[in-house]
């Protein structure tokens, strides 16, 4: 059986706002999300939807 419920969960392409480095990340982190090049914090964990703290560039599907 195959399951074709759509999730309401989405990756979200941010740009972090200290070095403009742009990075995926998941729209419902479970943990905080930190830039891969200088270590900003760009998302916060909140148990449900991540509080992004940069900017959003696109939501992938």
């Amino acid at each position: 059986m195959v399951n074709t419920r759509e999730t309401s969960s989405k990756f979200v392409k941010v740009r972090c706002t200290k070095c403009k480095n742009e990075q995926i990340m998941f729209g419902k982190a479970s943990t905080n999300v930190n830039c891969l090049v200088c270590g900003k914090d760009l998302a916060e964990s909140t148990g449900g939807k991540s509080r992004i703290k940069s900017r959003i560039l696109e939501v992938l599907e």
